[in-house]
Parts: structure tokens; sequence; C-alpha cells
């Protein structure tokens, strides 16, 4: 798959080397920097412009490319050992769910598990995150009543973040012991659906002031991993 842009590219070539394929600059850089894409022992390709705009499908590349491995997803047989997963129910803007890739790896979330879409675009969300999806257990599982279901059997307790919850700061206080802990977020316009939130052990929310009402999903994502992490194992 292809990424692109400084930040990504740089960061693969620090972090994770092993899985570039391909190397593609259209400018020239600093002997140092080349050095260390030789080092590889890739083959590196200088398209031109019009090449590099069609396989960054028009993003701005600022001049570097990977042709990288593709991402390797796991099961949710891979992750049910974990203490904390983030489970992504219907949502399906590129943008939120690659900032809340980046935010749960940097907050420490195990794994994520995302729900109600038949495929994802691992290319821009690995872009979108600043490379946190490389780092991150990742499932692509269709039903998350499914995920509910079998996280509730093995001893996870449910937590969903809901309009009528119960206040998270309330909901803290309350919390006695630490535990295997699973959050559900819904879709960004949607929230959970029933049939999710009649599952949850638990419905929290987060209080508003100012007569405002909602949250981008990205931002309050990052609101109750930050203050549910406390609460895990």
């Amino acid at each position: 798959m292809i990424v692109y842009g400084k930040q990504i590219v740089f960061h693969i070539l620090d972090k994770h080397p092993e899985i570039i394929n391909e190397i593609f600059l259209t400018k020239e850089i600093d002997k140092k920097l080349f050095n260390k894409f030789s080092k590889l022992d890739k083959k590196i390709v200088r398209p031109d412009n019009m090449k590099a705009q069609s396989l960054a499908r028009g993003g701005n590349h600022q001049g570097f490319l990977l042709d990288i491995k593709e991402f390797n997803y796991s099961t949710l047989q891979d992750i049910k050992n974990k203490n904390f997963i983030l489970i992504l129910d219907g949502l399906t803007d590129i943008g939120n769910i690659g900032a809340i890739v980046r935010t749960s790896y940097a907050l420490g979330v195990d794994a994520i598990v995302v729900c109600g879409l038949k495929n994802l675009n691992s290319a821009a969300i690995t872009r979108t995150s600043s490379g946190a999806m490389l780092d991150m257990p990742i499932a692509l599982i269709h039903s998350s009543a499914d995920v509910a279901n079998e996280l509730k059997q093995i001893g996870f307790s449910l937590v969903g973040a809901c309009m009528d919850g119960v206040e998270l700061n309330q909901f803290q206080e309350k919390q006695n012991e630490k535990q295997k802990v699973a959050l559900f977020l819904g879709s960004e316009g949607q929230g959970l659906s029933n049939k999710i939130t009649r599952k949850l052990d638990h419905k929290v929310s987060i209080a508003m002031s100012n007569n405002f009402d909602s949250l981008n999903v990205s931002v309050a994502a990052g609101i109750l991993i930050h203050s549910l992490k406390q609460c895990v194992k």
C-alpha cells in the first residue's frame, strides 16, 4: 500500500523500515538522508510529478512516498487477553478514526476493534494516525454485537458513551476495583445503536458547559480513554 508525506515516511523509516517495499522520491534530498534510504537496500524510484500525484491520489505527498506491506489486522482471539479495548461501532470518517487510533496509542489503549465496515483504508489510517496504526493491534469485525457478547463472556466490563449516561466523574467515583474495560463509541451522527446499549454494563457521558450538547467523536474518545484508564486492571 502507498503512504506519503514527510512525517509518516520518516516515522516508518525510523521505526518500521522492515515494512518498506519501495521508495519514491520526487525531490533532491541531502546525502545523509539519501544514504539512510539507500541502506535499506530497497528500490528507489524518481517519479515525475504526475506519477507521484497519481500514487498519492491527489494528496500532498511533499515529495516522499513509500510502498509498504499491507497492514496485518488482528483477530478478536488475538486481543482477548488485553485489558483495555476500544470498539468503534459504525464510525466512517477516516480523519476521526485516524485521530482516535493516534490518541488510543498515546494514552495506553491495548487494542482497537473496528465494526460495521466492510473495508478500512489502512493506508489513510496509517497516515492520519501519524503511524500509530502500525503499533496498535486492530481487528476489523463486522458485528459489534458479537464482539460485545464475546468480551462480556470473558469478564470485560462493557462501557459505552451515551448522551443519557452517568456523568464521567460520577462513574469514576463509584468504581471500587480495577477491571478489564471495553469502551464502545458509536458513529459520528447516530451514536451507539439500541442493540449495543442494551448489552452495556455502564453508560457514561461527558458533562457539557455553555449550552453545548456534543463533542467531535475523536475529542470525546480522548477524554473517555484518559478518564477510564484509571479503572483498568
